[in-house]
């Protein structure tokens, strides 16, 4: 069964809706393996972004301590960092374990959630595409500044989304300025890979890129749109709020300390 909140702008979510969020996400960003370990989530991908390689909360069960070894063991073998990504449902206990255990924590981010008008908008300079063609990943790739070590990667994880997916772009001056990717699950629409080339930054290509990913999730049947941003990118934050969008909950993530 769908969750949806109520629209009040700081309406709470409970467990149920934190998981339902949380599944939508690891759908729209997947990685290449999953290992389920005492209700958590250990996922592989190849080293590309912390939230596709990072141990990930979901019904725990086990001790916090073997949790921690299994981690540890799992990410040695694939030659990455052990990365813990703790979402509500890790609990203030596996928070404090895995400081004791000597894990700084880092990039704090936000949920965001809006409910969705029933008004469209269009914007003829912005184009839509369904599957991840070469050319947009090749500009993407190039102005978010991707390592050309993990293009594949990047390019593999986009093509594997299995939910209605679309990829979008502006265009201004017969090049595009502003990228983002949108996907469609449950009457959700989760915006990703919102990024606007650092020349254009600032005149409202963010909004307008953003609005058009919108638009298409309401033609998709959604209802309520998510995102996530590390709360320090505080432009990207307030552009959101302007859009309506508006803190469901949070979540950081936890490394070893060297």
């Amino acid at each position: 069964m769908s969750y949806l909140p109520d629209n009040r702008p700081h309406a709470r979510f409970d467990p149920a809706g934190i998981r339902l969020l949380e599944e939508c996400a690891f759908n729209a960003w997947p990685a290449r393996q999953t290992i389920f370990c005492d209700g958590w989530l250990l996922r592989f991908n190849a080293g590309y972004t912390r939230r596709a390689n990072s141990a990930n909360a979901w019904c725990p069960t086990g001790s916090m301590a073997g949790i921690i070894g299994a981690a540890e063991a799992f990410y040695a073998r694939h030659a990455l960092p052990t990365v813990f990504r703790l979402s509500p449902l890790a609990g203030d206990e596996a928070d404090a374990a895995l400081a004791a255990a000597g894990y700084r924590q880092i990039d704090p981010t936000l949920v965001m959630t809006m409910p969705l008008a029933h008004e469209t908008r269009s914007d003829d300079a912005v184009t839509l595409q369904l599957a991840p063609e070469a050319a947009w990943c090749a500009g993407f790739a190039r102005a978010n500044a991707i390592a050309p070590a993990v293009r594949a990667t990047h390019d593999d994880m986009l093509a594997a989304i299995a939910m209605p997916k679309v990829f979008a772009a502006l265009w201004q001056d017969g090049a595009p300025i502003a990228y983002g990717l949108a996907v469609a699950e449950r009457g959700w629409v989760g915006l990703f890979d919102i990024l606007v080339v650092p020349e254009a930054r600032g005149r409202g290509a963010g909004r307008r890129i953003t609005a058009a990913l919108l638009d298409w999730g309401r033609r998709q049947g959604a209802t309520h749109a998510y995102l996530q941003v590390i709360a320090a990118n505080t432009p990207a934050v307030a552009l959101y709020q302007r859009l309506g969008f508006h803190r469901a909950y949070g979540y950081h993530y936890r490394v070893k300390a060297t």
